[in-house]
């Protein structure tokens, strides 16, 4: 199964996050979330980030999912630190937080792979831009 892993600004969101996607899994997969910093505040830790990219499974692949432009930029910092070749597995989903990690999980869980999860994910994200 796909991974899934979670990063937000607040530890509240990342954890109720993880909590949604993982009511509507069909199957068991690694889904890891991540937010706020060391002292309980509202932001982000690279540390916890490059912790839990090191502990999720990476097998099949992990879509990552983040709330705000730091977070990504977090993400980014890690990401561009580790080898290509665990590079290659690891995917930022352009999509909105708690949706795209709900479908992500669904998806994931029904054994789909990571191209098409993040294809289904990313058109949803687009779909719902252009119904508001």
């Amino acid at each position: 199964m796909v991974s899934i892993l979670i990063i937000s600004h607040s530890e509240k969101i990342a954890l109720g996050t993880k909590e949604l996607a993982e009511q509507m899994k069909q199957a068991e997969l690694d889904i890891k979330a991540v937010g706020g910093t060391s002292d309980g505040s509202l932001g982000t830790d690279t540390e916890e980030i490059e912790a839990a990219l090191q502990q999720i499974d990476k097998s099949e692949g992990v879509i990552v999912l983040a709330d705000l432009g730091s977070a990504v930029m977090s993400f980014e910092m890690i990401y561009e630190s580790l080898e290509p070749d665990i590079q290659a597995k690891i995917k930022l989903a352009n999509a909105p937080l708690v949706e795209g990690a709900i479908l992500a999980t669904v998806e994931s869980s029904l054994g789909k792979n990571m191209t098409e999860i993040l294809a289904t994910i990313e058109k949803k994200s687009i779909i719902e831009k252009n119904n508001l």
